[in-house]
């Protein structure tokens, strides 16, 4: 195996798992303000070096940050209102009557998209020189996706939000002619939302650079898939499988598994990887490119993918049907490396995991995954118990996919769950012992599990420092309620949290 101790995804380092939309603040949702830096001061505190977010892009159907409408732009629920009054594009910016532990996505939206014109429309006014310079070095620097990007999202607007290629013919085909109509009609839209833009990336590289400052790396998601309603496939439509309709031949997904009896339907187009791999795979190492940029790290999500994907009829209600088909991971990393370098990636290698994954993996020097809930499935053999890790991979108490700790420990048989009774009371009285422990702050013994363990890197999500229930997770695979939504309270950062987890990292060499 391939390790390169320069790479900072193979050093010993611990941090947190969060989301920006789960801070706190006055507007519905989490933003990039006052508790986003907030937040890395406690990371500072608590002797932590990472900060592990979540897809980053515009969420489309569903608010998962898995499904976004481009690979390349930001969500703009992001940007934080405070931050554009104290630049002078807002006069004010009234808080919102919100439940400060769940987000609603419809009110979201609703307060930032109006605070977002008036900024807009105040922009269009001002005399500022150097915010419109400014503005218009971003517009040329980010061309190749951003004037694509904001046409499509003002031609959604236009079509009454539904999918691009249900739009008039001439648009789904992307005819000169009609992209040129569309651009002249929309014109200010499209200025609008490239300006909205422009908001998000500046907001977030001030943030990077506070935590870049202080030892804190952000460690970024790169999902492998794109979602079918996307200004990506809409501008690359010959690199995905679609029929001419734009619609999906097949679609991607996993088959049955831990989490789901008849497998995960994710719906997303799969890549035409053979026009892909024609054209030098260009279109990935732009992404790739634009990602390492906007973070330090990038998990890459769904990394078997790379070795082969689960491919689904794209009519299927479930995912049980599909097969799985061989894609060209070694030369898609190669040439990324070629056009890059050393890439600092975390493959997300969970699941059915084949010879042919762990080969690619390595052959790269990728860190993989273990997730301590996962390890008390089965017997000692698990490689998700803290005594079989190597130092090459990332360990984790709990994904995003998890439930949390608490909720985990706590778990009962019943509807929805994929494990018996007697199977959840294996596991409890297998982790009780195994952890060496009563069970009453069991959330510290996994933490603390994965600090001693040998992974060069250990992350926790914040749910579990917080000691919090089901109530607080995050995501239920193949589900569509409530998920993505959850915060934590203001003031939930107490000194406490962060000198216990402080002197844990430091007695386990991760300071």
């Amino acid at each position: 195996m391939k390790e390169n101790p320069a790479n900072p995804i193979q050093q010993r380092r611990s941090g947190v798992l969060l989301h920006p939309t789960s801070l706190p603040g006055p507007f519905g949702i989490g933003d990039l303000g006052p508790e986003a830096y907030k937040f890395v001061d406690f990371l500072v505190a608590a002797g932590q070096s990472l900060w592990q977010v979540l897809p980053l892009g515009p969420t489309g159907y569903g608010d998962s940050p898995y499904a976004c409408y481009s690979a390349f732009a930001g969500n703009t629920l992001l940007i934080s209102p405070e931050q554009l009054m104290s630049e002078g594009l807002l006069d004010s910016a009234p808080r919102v009557a919100a439940n400060p532990k769940k987000i609603d996505f419809g009110q979201a939206h609703q307060t930032k998209d109006q605070l977002l014109r008036q900024a807009y429309e105040r922009y269009t006014k001002t005399t500022d020189t150097a915010l419109r310079s400014a503005f218009e070095t971003f517009a040329q620097q980010q061309a190749h996706w951003l004037e694509d990007y904001a046409l499509f999202r003002a031609l959604k607007d236009a079509n009454g939000g539904v999918a691009w290629n249900e739009w008039e013919p001439s648009l789904v085909r992307r005819t000169p002619a009609a992209l040129a109509r569309a651009g002249e009609q929309l014109r200010d839209e499209v200025e609008a939302q490239m300006f909205y833009q422009f908001l998000f990336f500046r907001q977030w590289f001030a943030l990077k650079s506070y935590c870049n400052e202080r030892s804190v790396s952000i460690v970024g998601d790169l999902p492998i898939f794109v979602a079918h309603d996307s200004a990506d496939v809409w501008t690359n439509p010959e690199q995905f499988k679609l029929d001419k309709n734009g619609q999906p031949l097949v679609v991607a997904g996993v088959p049955p598994d831990y989490f789901s009896s008849t497998g995960q339907l994710w719906g997303n187009p799969l890549y035409n990887w053979e026009r892909m791999q024609a054209d030098g795979f260009k279109w990935w190492i732009e992404r790739v490119r634009a990602t390492l940029k906007v973070v330090d790290i990038a998990r890459v999500d769904h990394f078997r993918g790379f070795a082969a994907c689960w491919e689904i009829p794209g009519g299927d209600k479930t995912a049980e049907r599909g097969q799985w088909v061989e894609a060209p991971g070694r030369e898609l990393f190669t040439a990324i490396r070629k056009a890059l370098g050393e890439l600092p990636i975390i493959a997300e290698d969970l699941g059915v995991i084949t010879p042919d994954v762990i080969a690619l993996r390595e052959e790269f020097g990728f860190p993989g995954m273990r997730i301590l809930q996962f390890g008390f499935g089965s017997d000692s053999n698990n490689i998700d118990l803290p005594h079989n890790y190597v130092p090459n991979v990332v360990a984790y108490t709990g994904t995003h996919d998890n439930d949390t700790t608490v909720g985990w420990f706590q778990s009962v048989a019943g509807e929805g769950s994929t494990r018996t009774a007697k199977q959840i009371e294996r596991e409890r009285n297998f982790c009780l012992n195994y952890l060496n422990t009563t069970g009453e702050e069991i959330q510290w013994d996994f933490i603390r599990g994965v600090l001693a363990s040998v992974a060069n890197t250990a992350i926790v999500p914040l749910q579990d420092l917080l000691g919090l229930g089901t109530e607080a997770r995050m995501n239920l695979p193949n589900s569509t309620e409530g998920n993505w939504a959850w915060r934590y309270e203001a003031g939930a950062l107490a000194d406490e949290i962060a000198e216990r987890l402080k002197q844990l990292t430091k007695l386990y060499g991760r300071d």
